[in-house]
């Protein structure tokens, strides 16, 4: 099971201001072919994050800012998943 869970790929900025997102939600912001990516993750620890993403785009990284969402984490559920 991976360290960070990203919940929407290079994504539109404006869907971080999702209050029903969870509370622990991050919108990533990095540089991918010369434009800049939004994507929003949820980590396990920050640092797990950090070293997602290092590891994905190293210098492209810009930063991360935490999400609107006001969720309990755990009893989230990502309405796009796929329902057993």
């Amino acid at each position: 099971m991976s360290k960070v869970r990203v919940i929407r790929e290079d994504c539109d900025p404006e869907l971080a201001k999702d209050r029903t997102l969870p509370n622990t939600a991050f919108l990533v912001e990095y540089e991918k072919d010369g434009r800049t990516c939004y994507d929003i993750a949820i980590p396990r620890k920050k640092v797990d994050m950090f070293d997602y993403y290092w590891d994905k785009y190293r210098h492209g990284l810009k930063g991360w800012t935490q999400t609107e969402g006001r969720s309990n984490p755990k009893l989230w559920e990502d309405p796009q998943a796929k329902k057993k």
